[in-house]
């Protein structure tokens, strides 16, 4: 458990299992949680899972879209490792969540949000997962393994498109009078994925994972990626061990 005086440190609104989020006038920050201050819940101690990775990955999709797209999110100021713990610095923006907004009102914001996706799915590479290369998988495809390792094999043509892969109606900021989109923000799992790993979760409030009457495409997208995975010569059997 942490102790009284890290979770009063200035700026800080909120700490997760797994992040602590800051908003210090225009900056926003979230960091990963330093192994000291892991949380205890009901199945025991949590050990968040690619806790810097998934920061690293964000930051260097944060970048990729700007530079390549006029999709709106936040600028990233800054990203670095400090005494075990990651810290992404962003702009802060000002907005509400699409989640806050009356049905009629979501319907607006889903237009745009499509043509956004429209302008993703003209992102291509030959290889999955984020511009650096780091693969971190959906979380709902995530909770079916215990691998975060991913060595995957490269394409001879540009089969996948850019995902956010974690777009729920929370990750949407919104302004509230002209219901413009002004940041879609989270993308830790984002990267290069077949287009249907881009599952609509903004459609409806709850998880990024499926609800009850969902189809649960997860084990599909799960035995996609292990089907990519490279297996190195030095692993296979000789020909006198067959």
């Amino acid at each position: 458990m942490m102790s009284e005086q890290e979770t009063q440190e200035d700026g800080c609104f909120l700490i997760s299992f797994e992040r602590k989020y800051y908003h210090c006038g225009n900056t926003f920050i979230k960091r990963s949680l330093r192994p000291r201050e892991f949380r205890t819940g009901y199945r025991g101690l949590h050990i968040p899972r690619v806790n810097k990775e998934r920061l690293k990955n964000e930051a260097a999709s944060l970048r990729y879209i700007r530079q390549h797209t006029n999709i709106p999110v936040p600028a990233v100021y800054c990203d670095f490792e400090d005494d075990e713990a990651y810290y992404l610095i962003t702009e802060y923006v000002e907005g509400v969540g699409m989640s806050e907004l009356q049905d009629k009102q979501k319907e607006v914001v889903r237009l745009e949000l499509e043509d956004h996706l429209a302008t993703l799915r003209g992102l291509t590479s030959n290889q999955i997962g984020g511009p650096t290369g780091i693969v971190i998988p959906p979380y709902r495809v995530m909770r079916r393994t215990e691998e975060d390792k991913w060595i995957l094999r490269v394409s001879v043509t540009n089969d996948y498109v850019f995902c956010h892969n974690d777009l729920s109606q929370q990750n949407v900021i919104v302004d509230p009078t002209t219901l413009k989109i002004k940041a879609i923000i989270d993308w830790e799992y984002a990267g290069f994925y077949p287009p249907f790993f881009e599952w609509p979760i903004y459609n409806r409030l709850g998880p990024s994972s499926a609800m009850e009457g969902e189809a649960d495409d997860s084990s599909e997208l799960l035995s996609f990626l292990n089907s990519q995975v490279k297996v190195s010569r030095y692993l296979l059997p000789s020909w006198n061990q067959l």
